[in-house]
C-alpha cells in the first residue's frame, strides 16, 4: 500500500484537496476564525504523510500540479479590483501611503525583533519578506542570501495568522473603513489574509489584492536597502 500510494500520481492532489475540504466543512461547522481551512489542511496532510510514512518528495510528486494554479488565481484577483476602480482612484494617495506604512511596519519589526533575539544577517534576511506573496519573497531570500524553505513557511504562517486575527484586529483598533481593513490585510498577511478580506466584503476585498501587489514591489525594493543593517 505504502508503495502504490507513493507512487500514485495524483496522490499529493488527492490529499491536498480532501485536508482543505475538511478544513472548509469544520470551519462552516464551528464558524471559529481559529478554525482556519488552510491551517487545518496542513495539519491534516502532515498527519496522513506521517501515518502512511510517505515522504515530501513523494507527495510533492503530485502536489505541484496545485502550484500551476496559483497564478491564474492570484491574476483573478484584479476582478474585484477592476469593479472598485472609481474608489481606487478617489483614495490613490491614502491607499499608497498606507501600503508603504504596512511594509516599513514589516520590515521594521522583523529588524527590531532579529536585534532583540540576537539573530545574524541571513535569519534577518530571510524573514524579510515575510509578510509578501511566497513567488516574490522565495525570489527576495535566494537574492539576499537567506534560507528559502524557511522565508516559504514563515509567509505561510504570517498569512494564516492574518487570516485568523484580521476581523479581531480591526474591531479592537475599530477600524470601520473598508479600504483601510482592506490595505492592512493585504499589506500584512498577502493572499491567504486577502481570502479573508473577501469575505469581509467586496471592498476590502479589492484593496487587499492591490496590496498585494504594491507591497510586493516595494518590499523587493526595501529589502536590498534594509539587509545590510544586521
Amino acid at each position: 500500500m505504502h508503495d502504490i500510494l507513493s507512487n500514485a500520481t495524483f496522490f499529493g492532489v488527492m490529499v491536498s484537496i480532501l485536508s482543505y475540504e475538511l478544513g472548509l466543512f469544520i470551519k462552516k461547522k464551528t464558524q471559529s476564525p481559529i478554525c482556519n481551512p488552510l491551517l487545518i489542511s496542513i495539519i491534516v496532510t502532515i498527519g496522513v504523510l506521517l501515518l502512511l510514512h510517505i515522504d515530501y518528495k513523494s507527495y510533492n510528486a503530485g502536489a505541484q500540479y496545485l502550484s500551476y494554479l496559483l497564478t491564474p488565481a492570484t491574476v483573478c484577483l484584479a476582478i474585484p479590483l477592476y469593479e472598485q476602480l472609481s474608489l481606487l482612484v478617489r483614495n490613490v494617495k491614502a491607499i499608497l501611503i498606507g501600503i508603504i506604512a504596512g511594509v516599513l511596519a514589516s520590515i521594521g519589526s522583523v529588524f527590531g525583533l532579529c536585534l532583540l533575539f540576537g539573530l545574524g544577517h541571513e535569519y534577518y534576511v530571510t524573514l524579510l519578506p515575510k509578510s509578501i506573496t511566497t513567488a516574490i519573497g522565495m525570489g527576495v531570500s535566494e537574492e539576499l542570501g537567506g534560507i528559502v524553505t524557511i522565508t516559504v513557511s514563515v509567509i505561510i504562517i504570517t498569512g494564516v495568522i492574518g487570516n485568523i486575527i484580521a476581523e479581531t484586529v480591526c474591531k479592537l483598533f475599530r477600524i470601520t473603513d473598508p479600504v483601510a481593513k482592506g490595505i492592512a490585510i493585504g499589506s500584512a498577511s498577502h493572499a491567504i489574509g486577502t481570502a479573508r478580506a473577501l469575505e469581509m466584503g467586496e471592498v476590502e476585498g479589492a484593496m487587499s489584492s492591490l496590496a498585494i501587489a504594491v507591497a510586493g514591489l516595494i518590499t523587493v525594493a526595501a529589502s536590498s536597502i534594509f539587509a545590510n543593517l544586521i
